[in-house]
């Protein structure tokens, strides 16, 4: 990776797990504390700025759904809203990976945010004057998936020349636990704000709340920055994005195993929705109880993400796998109370994976390349809902709720299993599986003494139990 300026005082990867501390040049930190990135200076600017951005999102997001429901009286609008805030990504998520590679990330993300805010405060001023429409709406969902379709693969590439290689998994969990914290308290907050005062005011505090990130932008340091060399303007730029992807598998199954799992297990709306009014005769309530519930497992997931070392393959698959098998049991969860605790470990495991892609993506990944990589992954992952909300909507509404999760289940571990039995053949590794002091064990070993596949796939599918990583992953092989 390029460090570019700053490099000198920027943390690195050490032999003993730790790395330079970018504040006191000569002095080492621990890079796998649970909190180590936030002892960057610039990450901890960005993070604290997310911290009030991303309430602000979440409060707009149940205002908007609530303002559109108010104003047609129609579950089919806010369906249309939803689809117009994804509809850029998926129409142009690709040429906003092209464009984010062409341009320095800082002032990338000053101009994506400062669209968004002023977008919320447009909205916030025609809806406290009561001159609101619900085109009006539609309008601003399709405006901020616009600005989101180069800032969300900027974020996400930025993240790694704040902190650099050796910090990444941590910051990149740590960003997961933000997001999932605020999800607990923006929906409480706008739901006191709509009933208090209107949805104008949670509007116009989520356009005040960008303020925070561009602040935090604006006094970072840019020679402490890992910065990458913006890829020069040339023809086909997209297509080496795509080549790039299709040459490595260590990128290309795991976006494919996130593009089913998204597109059929990750539609939790659909799902939840349907436990709480069809399948256990309960309100809004007992639906909001079960979405509390799967943040605080994914909130739980993100914080063990960032207290490991490491992002492996392996490590995917195995959560991907028992993701899938928790929904399966979820499915035929005989009372609400069973059903409902189960959502924290799926909660879990649904954000490890998450995680573990995400990390996994950005550290085998060309930085001169990484917001082509990041577009096509967060495409991948942010599409696949939209896109499988019908289909998993008719399987529901066809056979019942409890035959729709098993389904969506069964589809998430069937693709992780054969997606992981397709790494190891390429990495040229075998399973084997015996016992160890009278526990079973299970490893991944080279085929031969020297066969290890295409760059990468070895490495991070390299032969460690499994009773390792199920206990936090820190072992290292």
């Amino acid at each position: 990776m390029s460090t570019g300026p700053g490099a000198d005082s920027a943390p690195a990867p050490d032999t003993d797990d730790t790395t330079a501390d970018p504040e006191v040049p000569g002095r080492a930190t621990r890079t796998s504390g649970m909190f180590s990135s936030l002892k960057v200076r610039n990450y901890r600017l960005f993070f604290l700025g997310q911290v009030v951005s991303n309430i602000g999102t979440w409060m707009q997001r149940i205002a908007q759904d609530w303002l559109v429901l108010t104003l047609t009286a129609s579950s089919a609008a806010v369906g249309i809203t939803t689809a117009l805030q994804f509809l850029p990504m998926l129409l142009f998520g690709l040429y906003g990976g092209v464009l984010v590679d062409r341009l320095r990330k800082r002032p990338t993300l000053l101009v994506t945010q400062s669209a968004m805010a002023l977008t919320s405060l447009a909205l916030a001023a025609l809806t406290l004057t009561g001159q609101v429409e619900v085109w009006h709406v539609y309008v601003a969902a399709f405006v901020t998936g616009l600005a989101t379709v180069v800032d969300n693969p900027a974020r996400q590439s930025f993240v790694a020349e704040l902190v650099g290689s050796g910090q990444l998994q941590n910051a990149v969990s740590l960003n997961s636990a933000n997001f999932q914290s605020a999800r607990l308290v923006g929906p409480a907050v706008a739901g006191v704000l709509i009933t208090g005062v209107g949805t104008g005011w949670a509007f116009f505090l989520n356009g005040v709340s960008f303020i925070a990130p561009i602040a935090g932008l604006l006094m970072m340091r840019a020679r402490e920055l890992h910065a990458v060399t913006p890829s020069p303007r040339g023809k086909g730029q997209l297509r080496e994005g795509l080549r790039y992807v299709a040459g490595r598998p260590e990128l290309l199954w795991p976006i494919v195993l996130v593009g089913f799992i998204g597109t059929f297990a990750f539609n939790f709306p659909v799902y939840l929705s349907a436990f709480a009014y069809d399948v256990f005769d309960g309100d809004a309530g007992v639906y909001s109880l079960f979405n509390t519930l799967m943040a605080v497992g994914s909130l739980a997931g993100a914080l063990l993400a960032a207290r490991r070392g490491t992002a492996r393959l392996r490590l995917l698959i195995l959560a991907a796998v028992a993701f899938g098998g928790l929904e399966i049991v979820a499915a035929g969860a005989p009372t609400l109370w069973l059903f409902a605790l189960l959502m924290i470990p799926i909660g879990l495991f649904a954000m490890t994976v998450n995680v573990t892609t995400n990390t996994s993506i950005q550290m085998t990944t060309d930085p001169a390349v990484r917001g082509r990589v990041m577009a096509l992954y967060m495409m991948v992952f942010l599409g696949g809902a939209p896109v499988g909300a019908p289909i998993v909507g008719w399987i529901t509404d066809t056979y019942g709720a409890r035959v729709g999760l098993a389904v969506g289940g069964a589809i998430a571990a069937l693709a992780a299993a054969v997606i992981g039995l397709i790494l190891a053949r390429v990495g040229n590794l075998r399973l084997t599986v015996g016992w160890d002091g009278g526990h079973p064990r299970m490893r991944f070993v080279p085929r031969t003494s020297g066969g290890a596949g295409p760059d990468g796939v070895a490495g991070v599918m390299a032969p460690v139990p499994v009773g390792a990583v199920s206990r936090g992953g820190t072992r290292r092989s």
